[in-house]
């Protein structure tokens, strides 16, 4: 499979992994609503924590992705092409790190 179709497959299961932790949180949420009076404030709190530690984390993967897709127009014109091969080498690792940090996130 072509790294480019692996990227690819691995935001769309991390993007799913992100969209059920925002459920898993629910769960707290719902569980609070069910007696307002006996439920902590954690509840609350915890429930939108899972759901934006994994959008930040898809968020980053994505905007390093931008970087380089902009960058790569920006060396062209400074006659700095040759960083491209590093830079796309550093910009995966780091997207897949954010990835992988946003899978690991979900329970």
């Amino acid at each position: 499979m072509p790294v480019a179709d692996r990227s690819a497959a691995a935001f769309a299961l991390t993007a799913y992994g992100a969209t059920i932790a925002s459920f898993l949180g629910a769960i707290h949420w719902g569980l609070a609503m069910r007696d307002p009076n006996r439920a902590p404030v954690l509840h609350y709190v915890w429930d939108v924590v899972p759901s934006l530690l994994a959008w930040l984390a898809l968020l980053l993967a994505v905007l390093l992705c931008l970087c380089y897709a902009i960058d790569r127009s920006t060396y062209a014109d400074f006659r700095v092409r040759h960083w491209l091969t590093l830079r796309l080498q550093l910009t995966l690792l780091a997207a897949a790190s954010c990835l992988l940090a946003a899978a690991g996130l979900t329970p």
